[in-house]
């Protein structure tokens, strides 16, 4: 029988056999908590306890019983059910008990001779997760509580109960779960206590939904509670119950209020512009621990990374960012949760759609107006690295399975698709776009989609034919560059000003772009450059000629893609590059000046500039941004520059010149202000010299001072990290540190920190604990590998190249998809950029022709970013000379 990877023609066969009219889903979680396999209690303390280091000696297992009714269009036919489970006890088909080891396999459960109207019960011990999927496990270690909680996207609900593992076999749940004392439980639908001296939870059936949005939460968790209420037009009136949790550590930290408030705020955006009033009764937003991804939109229970609760100073683009993620989720209980793709080549339909009405009601409801400049500068950045790999798709992908769908969770599924929807709004109106999503919820409730649906109601509310715009925007992959050329008359007016269009090779579609060109001058004492003329025009085909902008005076800077109305690589004449080299911190608007770095950027990542002259713009121009978001994806990018496109033998002067620039813009910052906030850790990422461990050091000791700045306790981690990585604090003040934050994130930054010290021994334990152990939680995973790979230690950690070909292939078949996906992208060998580990990874393609494809996706990428910092290192080194 196939394997757990579950392929589009397997599930549209069964989506043509078989209909489901619902579950009943009974789990027992006591075996949560209590003696651990050593036979102490799991909330002892002890130093050496696995719990504590994120380990567990085998599977521990709850019970799960499943009761699915279904009905089969062919009676006597075939079928199977997904389970993915340590053990199972007895299965019973239609009132006929089966033999469980004739029927379950590990993966499935085979149902043979179904007739009309079937009833499937299984009961089965499923596993407790330590990598984030199914039924996650973690222990406290700050106070030994115990806190479970589900992840299923794409398909890990049959890690936890018995079920048909499709998005279009949807159905009512009704769930129960019996829990340890002093637990709440949570799910979708509203639970109560029905049996207090067995912990018997039991909670109300939940509208059709797909399996991957069913969700459980439960643990002693802290937990405040809100009301939304709300009267419609009509004069009916809404009420839905908000709750939000989070574990009991963190409860001195959590702002539950904000919370609510962008809550509130986004239920009212969507209640004003959706006409479909919010369909799942209650709002709980869970921030859970170890948690893989940002957010999850399970209906009626959300859950959230617990890294947005801020346990210490950050920035407006901290809250900026979470706020972005509540309301991302908040759109999907419309676009996902009550229509939903059919499969996941339709993926888009609800990434897309959350990701750009996360940021457009954010921008429209909340206090975050700037929201779409953090859409430009990050958002858009993560879409155009992800066009131009290997693995570059259509926004409407071609999903072969499973393994494929886990993939496409990425920035073309995102944020591509979010940008491209932000023209298409553009382009038929928001008006007419509203009223299509109006009509496609009310259409298409509870049920699920294809592109075809949304493409038909949208073209009714517009008027317009969108097949060609969707062939040439949703159906073909690549990003376009738009450049502009300018000709002047002999007064110095433009005579001719044309916009050249150009695609890559690989993917030569050239796209309809609905795009803004601005006219920028230096003007004022102080030189500020200033949009003087404006104009909109649709470039189609090679070159577009801007009539409008025939006989402006001569701009000192021409900006194609002005206002950020379309999805391409901004590109310079030669005199805009000139000025833009000179005065980039003069552009006036903060949108403008965020698409100029943005475009600098992808012109360094394209090898069309020079690593140094980037990190040279930042060191001049960074200290004068005024966006923090802006800022910080400065950084991020100055250290990439460094790191992979510069020419190796300018990295140790480039670092000195970085830390140098960092130190000196922190000590020039307004005290207490989240620009020094943001300098400070950026100088802790780029200290190199002897002076900036010592100054380091002083602020950790007390010793030394910066006006108004707060060395709280995760500041204290970003500057203990350099100091672990460069051998001046050793395991004995790693762990000092560990002792004045015992907490679980205190835990991770260990973790880091004692992987990341310059030693062969060090390397060699932290590689062991990742490759050649599963004991590792999936956070300690992540944090041990962030520690092993440091630009710094190339050479320490060279040897290690040929050790991951070696294993690659046997982790991703032993392990969990996740962590494999965690460590083929995480231990790639690419600080060893040279032309032999291009080779190393050549010659792993061409012998495993036959690996599984997610596996060599993986692989692919990574070789492309290699080989594109090659190319950045070769322009880097010419510039040089």
């Amino acid at each position: 029988m196939p394997g757990e990877n579950l392929s589009r023609d397997e599930a549209r066969e069964r989506a043509e056999l078989l209909s489901v009219e619902g579950y009943e889903v009974a789990l027992d979680l006591r075996s949560a908590v209590g003696e651990t396999r050593d036979g102490r209690d799991g909330g002892e303390r002890a130093a050496d306890s696995a719990d504590r280091a994120g380990r567990e000696d085998g599977p521990r297992t709850f019970r799960s019983v499943t009761t699915i009714r279904f009905r089969c269009a062919r009676p006597g036919a075939d079928s199977f059910a997904d389970l993915l489970a340590p053990s199972v006890t007895a299965v019973t088909l239609n009132g006929q008990a089966l033999d469980p080891a004739a029927v379950f396999d590990g993966k499935r459960v085979a149902l043979a001779g179904l007739r009309d109207e079937n009833v499937l019960v299984v009961d089965a011990q499923c596993a407790y997760s330590r990598t984030g999927e199914g039924m996650h496990r973690f222990v406290d270690p700050e106070d030994g509580e115990v806190y479970v909680y589900t992840q299923y996207e794409p398909a890990d609900a049959r890690r936890v109960f018995a079920n048909f593992e499709q998005p279009d076999l949807k159905a009512p749940f009704r769930f129960e779960v019996t829990a340890p004392d002093g637990w709440t439980v949570w799910s979708n639908g509203v639970g109560e206590v029905t049996d207090e001296e067995e912990g018997v939870w039991r909670f109300g059936e939940t509208k059709p939904i797909s399996t991957y949005i069913t969700a459980f939460v439960a643990g002693p968790y802290h937990y405040e509670s809100d009301l939304y209420r709300r009267t419609f037009s009509d004069g009916t009136e809404l009420e839905i119950p908000l709750g939000a949790m989070c574990r009991k550590g963190l409860a001195r930290h959590f702002d539950a209020d904000d919370i609510f408030t962008v809550t509130k705020q986004g239920l009212d955006f969507f209640h004003d512009n959706f006409d479909f009033p919010y369909p799942f009764g209650k709002y709980d937003q869970a921030f859970v621990p170890e948690y893989n991804i940002g957010a999850m939109e399970n209906p009626g229970c959300v859950t959230f990374r617990e890294e947005y609760i801020f346990r210490g100073k950050v920035t407006q683009a901290s809250y900026e960012r979470r706020a972005n993620v509540i309301l991302h989720e908040m759109a999907h209980m419309w676009f996902g949760d009550l229509v939903t793709m059919q499969w996941w080549d339709d993926l888009w339909l609800k990434e897309s759609f959350a990701d750009f009405m996360g940021s457009y009601s954010m921008v429209e409801a909340t206090r975050f107006t700037n929201g779409w400049i953090t859409f430009a500068n990050n958002r858009k950045s993560w879409a155009y690295r992800a066009d131009q790999l290997p693995s570059t798709h259509p926004i409407t992908a071609d999903i072969r399975d499973l393994e494929d769908a886990k993939l496409n969770f990425d920035g073309i599924t995102y944020a591509k698709g979010a940008s491209v929807l932000k023209q298409l709004v553009a382009y038929v109106g928001k008006d007419a776009f509203m009223e299509g999503a109006r009509r496609y919820f009310k259409r298409h409730a509870y049920g699920n989609t294809r592109l075809e649906d949304l493409l038909a109601v949208l073209e009714e509310t517009s008027g317009r034919d969108l097949a060609s715009w969707s062939r040439a925007w949703l159906q073909t992959a690549g990003v376009n560059s738009l450049t502009p050329q300018v000709l002047y008359d002999s007064a110095g007016r433009i005579l001719e000003l044309a916009v050249f269009q150009e695609s890559a090779a690989s993917h030569p579609e050239l796209r309809p772009h609905r795009v803004a060109v601005g006219l920028y001058r230096r003007e004022g004492v102080g030189g500020a450059l200033v949009r003087y003329a404006r104009a909109e025009v649709d470039v189609a085909g090679p070159r577009t000629v801007v009539a409008e902008l025939a006989g402006s005076v001569k701009p000192d800077l021409v900006l194609v893609n002005d206002d950020d109305l379309t999805y391409c690589k901004i590109r310079f004449d030669a005199e805009s590059l000139g000025t833009l080299r000179a005065h980039l911190g003069d552009v006036s608007d903060p949108l403008a000046r965020a698409l100029c770095w943005s475009a600098m950027w992808n012109l360094t990542r394209d090898a069309l500039m020079p690593a140094r002259d980037f990190v040279d713009l930042v060191l001049k121009f960074a200290g004068r941004e005024t966006d923090i978001g802006v800022l910080q994806m400065l950084h991020a990018w100055t250290r990439s520059a460094l790191t992979y496109y510069a020419a190796p033998e300018w990295r140790e002067h480039g670092g000195r010149l970085l830390g140098e620039g960092a130190l000196r813009e922190l000590r020039i910052a307004e005290p207490g202000s989240e620009h020094q906030l943001t300098w400070a850790r950026f100088f802790a990422a780029t200290a190199c010299r002897d002076a900036d461990f010592q100054l380091l050091q002083g602020l950790l000791e007390g010793t030394a001072k910066i006006d108004g700045l707060d060395v709280d306790q995760e500041l204290r981690w970003a500057f203990l990290g350099p100091l672990a990585s460069h051998g001046v604090a050793d395991e004995k003040a790693i762990n000092a540190e560990l002792a004045r934050d015992d907490t679980a994130s205190g835990k991770r930054h260990q973790v880091r920190c004692l992987a990341s010290r310059p030693s062969a021994a060090v390397k060699a334990q932290a590689w062991a604990a990742v490759v050649e152990s599963d004991t590792l939680s999936n956070a300690l995973v992540v944090a041990t590998i962030d520690g092993f790979v440091q630009p710094g230690q190339r050479e320490l950690i060279a040897p290690y190249g040929e050790k991951y070909f070696a294993a690659i292939e046997r982790v991703w078949t032993e392990r969990s998809i996740q962590i494999g996906m965690d460590v083929v992208s995480g231990l790639f060998p690419g600080l060893q950029d040279n032309q032999g580990t291009l080779d190393a990874t050549d010659a792993w393609l061409a012998g495993h022709a036959d690996a599984a494809p997610a596996l060599r996706r993986l692989v692919l990428e990574a070789r492309d970013d290699l080989a594109r910092g090659l190319r950045g290192q070769a322009c880097d080194r010419a510039a040089g000379v």
